[in-house]
């Protein structure tokens, strides 16, 4: 943090990654940690809060943004646009808080692109077979969405080089790898690409 700026922390991962168990888990250590609210043209769900949840929006109003570049990323998922406002982001960041946003290897490639200063990092589970065990454990997919996660997930990772850091959350050391993005946020450690690399040919064995 220089002169009393937050940090834009951009985190990225596989489904069964466990970002928001450890996101979770940094936010309660570090109150200084934020987590990005996202504008979305979808209908509010039950219970979702304007401001809280998401930023709801029109998507005439959507479009508009993007074109007057107030957006650091955007997607659009089944019909439905996504998307981090940047004045949203900026406030935070002037408020001297660590702002995290958890979204996909392509919305961080737009984000590295837009605000250079962020810092990304990507969190993985120490290896495959972990994360296989992970998916189907949750009892919520059938074999073969989990099938086509695991093999998104080997995409995905070949994608961790082009990240800051990589971070690995062994089971039930959730707080651990909280600690270690705290670290890094903090300390700025040399970046070591090679030793990334080396984990992703044992990560696919």
């Amino acid at each position: 943090m220089a002169n009393g700026r937050g940090t834009l922390v951009v985190i990225s991962g596989p489904a069964g990654s466990g970002k928001g168990t450890v996101l979770g888990e940094l936010m309660e250590m570090h109150p200084n940690y934020v987590f990005s609210v996202s504008a979305t043209t979808r209908s509010p769900r039950p219970g979702e809060i304007d401001g809280k949840h998401y930023f709801f929006i029109t998507r005439g109003e959507f479009d508009r943004r993007v074109a007057e570049g107030d957006f650091l990323e955007h997607a659009e998922y089944v019909g439905n646009c996504y998307g981090t406002l940047r004045p949203f982001v900026e406030e935070m960041l002037s408020e001297g808080k660590n702002v995290l946003l958890d979204i996909e290897v392509n919305g961080a490639m737009q984000v590295r692109e837009k605000f250079p200063e962020a810092l990304l990092i990507f969190l993985t589970p120490p290896d495959y077979t972990t994360l296989a065990k992970r998916l189907r454990g949750r009892h919520t997919e059938t074999e073969e969405i989990i099938e086509k996660r695991l093999a998104a997930s080997l995409t995905e990772l070949e994608k961790a080089c082009e990240y800051d850091y990589l971070v690995v959350n062994c089971d039930g050391r959730a707080r651990v790898a909280a600690d270690e993005i705290d670290r890094m946020v903090t300390t700025r450690p040399a970046k070591d690409r090679e030793r990334i690399k080396e984990f992703i040919k044992k990560f696919r064995k």
